[in-house]
């Protein structure tokens, strides 16, 4: 079944969100629910009708083509470059990009996202204090509803004064036979540091 008008809307609205103001998938969804209720659609969050994650990447991609396409490929390059230095620097914890910097979506407002396998969850922590590096610890819902550590920190980009975030989930070693597995449109989910220069150099 097509996706009914109204979730179309979201996901148009939804897809502005992400590339002009940084938004994860999730919190853009909802906050486009909440602007179109404010124009007076009626809309309410009901699950049916919010797009899914598919939906919402293919109009994020319509979006940056058509407003972003002389801007955005240069800034995806410096995040997937940034990517690449924590990835070198942290390869004993099997590191792994993804969210928009690996799906190819990101902008200069969009946040690296690393995944860690690691043996010991503690290690990564207790080598980025050993290297003297400030980060904050938070977390997320993981594989099997579990709760993982995120540590998060600040990279310096290359305008002065600019500042991107650098976020680290730390998951299991056990984690990443599944964490491999394609999605349903067959394409990796993630990527590890040979696979994200395999990209930067197709793109380059």
């Amino acid at each position: 079944m097509p996706p009914s008008t109204i979730t179309l809307e979201i996901a148009a609205t939804a897809a502005r969100l992400v590339v002009e103001e940084g938004l994860e998938y999730g919190p853009a969804k909802q906050r486009a629910l909440k602007l179109l209720g404010k124009r007076g659609l009626q809309v309410t969050p009901r699950k049916a009708e919010l797009p899914d994650n598919d939906l919402l990447e293919a109009e994020v991609r319509s979006y940056l083509a058509l407003f972003c396409a002389e801007t955005q490929p240069g800034e995806l390059a410096a995040l997937r470059q940034v990517a690449l230095h924590w990835m070198e620097r942290l390869a004993e914890f099997r590191p792994y990009a993804t969210g928009a910097v690996w799906r190819g979506t990101a902008t200069r407002l969009s946040d690296v996202h690393l995944q860690l396998y690691c043996d010991d969850s503690k290690s990564a922590e207790i080598a980025l204090l050993g290297a003297g590096v400030v980060y904050d610890v938070g977390s997320v819902r993981g594989p099997q509803g579990r709760t993982v550590d995120v540590l998060s920190l600040a990279e310096r980009g290359t305008v002065p004064g600019e500042v991107i975030p650098v976020h680290l989930s730390i998951l299991d070693h056990d984690d990443l036979r599944g964490a491999l597995k394609p999605d349903a449109q067959g394409r990796a989910q993630r990527g590890d540091a040979a696979a994200l220069r395999r990209l930067m150099k197709a793109e380059a």
